[in-house]
Order: structure tokens, then C-alpha cells, then sequence
């Protein structure tokens, strides 16, 4: 896997495309290394944040507790947990409570028992859409423990 530093010119480009894309703010970084998976995919790391790049979505790592509480989220039963972790969308029947959101946005799964982050996924409906359905996608699954990216990012210290 290729590591390498980015400009500071890349590297505030980038913090400000992922501020956009989560609306949210980030303090300003210096050292932004990033680290080459594969031809789509690169994990971004720097001051004890992890991003992971695939295509142009930018996601947050499922180790970096701290950022993903920030975004909005649904709580998953425990059946549904091994379906998450083999990369399944989540579906209405799974979802036992969740935070506001709009459709399209990043929102993180939760397990009900320990309320450890699943997932992250991209909104396929807005959160007052989901509370009149019962059935059908609710969250296109796109980043999952003990998936490839997960495995790899394992190995990725800052």
C-alpha cells in the first residue's frame, strides 16, 4: 500500500470538499497522509482523524468514535447486526430508533445493545419519510466493520 503527504494547498482543499459534503467544521490540519488502497480507494488520515475515500464519497472511519457522533444516526435490533457486517442495506423492519436527517446524507448505524457503531451509510429517504414507513431501504450500506477498507485501516497508524 503507497502512503504519502499531501500539499497544504491539497490538504485544505480536501478538508474544505469534506466540510461541504458533512456540514460540518473541522480545525485546521497540517500533515494529511493518504494512503492508497486500491485504484477507488484511499484511506486519509491525519491528527487523529481517518477518512476513507471511495470514488468521490467521503466517509467517516468506523475507529473514529469522536467524528461519527457527530453525524445523525439509526439504531439497529440485533438481528440485524450480522447483515450489516456483510455489507446488507438497512431495511425499515431493523430500525428500532433514529436522529433527524435529510435524504443523501452520511448517517451512522448503531447496534442496540452496546451502541457500537455498524456502519456508515447514505440516506436513501429523509428521517420524517422513515417514520411513516414499514418496510423497504432506508440506508444504502457503504462502509461496514470487518469490510475490506475496515480490515486494511486496522493496519493504518497515524
Amino acid at each position: 500500500m503507497k502512503s504519502n503527504l499531501i500539499s497544504k494547498s491539497e490538504t485544505s482543499a480536501l478538508l474544505k470538499t469534506v466540510s461541504e459534503k458533512w456540514g460540518m467544521e473541522f480545525p485546521k490540519i497540517k500533515n494529511l497522509k493518504v494512503h492508497k488502497i486500491s485504484d477507488e480507494a484511499q484511506i486519509i488520515t491525519g491528527n487523529g482523524m481517518k477518512i476513507l475515500k471511495v470514488n468521490d464519497d467521503y466517509l467517516p472511519f468506523l475507529s473514529e468514535t469522536k467524528m461519527l457522533e457527530r453525524f445523525p444516526n439509526v439504531t439497529v435490533d440485533m438481528g440485524a447486526v450480522k447483515f450489516m457486517c456483510k455489507g446488507a442495506n438497512v431495511m425499515r423492519p431493523g430500525i428500532k430508533t433514529f436522529t433527524e436527517f435529510e435524504k443523501d446524507r452520511l448517517v451512522c448505524i448503531v447496534e442496540e445493545s452496546q451502541h457500537k457503531f455498524l456502519a456508515v451509510g447514505k440516506a436513501m429517504v429523509s428521517s420524517s419519510e422513515l417514520e411513516s414507513m414499514e418496510k423497504g431501504e432506508v440506508i444504502k450500506n457503504l462502509h461496514y466493520i470487518s469490510d475490506k477498507f475496515w480490515e486494511t485501516g486496522k493496519t493504518i497508524y497515524d
